[in-house]
């Protein structure tokens, strides 16, 4: 079983999920899977492509938004986007979950969805330091 970390009832974060944990994903009732892991990043990495197809078989959307190092303006509201435009409950993963969280919780910092003191909070229970990016 992967190692999903949930965030909110609506958002999950995971370290590097395979194309078969997809299944699975579906079967928990996301409905949308984010990468933010870039192509070639490690060797044995699944690409983009491979997890789209595999999300496609499993009935999920997939969006591939990579973060190299922070993420910037663009993919913070990427991803914001994505998940208010999600069916449901999103999955995204990077390779150790991280960038995704981060990624997420600026733009839920900036758009005022959620205070600073809570992402930190939701940070911390899904095993996310969020301290040091978010302050508090």
């Amino acid at each position: 079983m992967a190692d999903f970390r949930k965030v909110t009832d609506a958002f999950t974060v995971a370290p590097q999920i395979a194309p078969g944990d997809l299944a699975e994903a579906a079967a928990m009732g996301f409905t949308l899977v984010i990468n933010n892991r870039p192509d070639g990043e490690a060797p044995g990495q699944p690409t983009s492509a491979e997890m789209a197809a595999a999300a496609e078989a499993a009935g999920l959307a997939y969006v591939h938004i990579p973060v190299i190092g922070g993420p910037g303006p663009a993919q913070v509201q990427a991803v914001a986007e994505a998940v208010a435009g999600a069916e449901g409950p999103v999955l995204a993963f990077c390779r150790s979950g991280t960038r995704s969280i981060v990624t997420w919780s600026i733009g839920q910092a900036v758009s005022g969805a959620r205070p600073r003191d809570e992402l930190i909070k939701l940070g911390a229970s899904a095993g996310y330091d969020l301290s040091g990016v978010l302050g508090g």
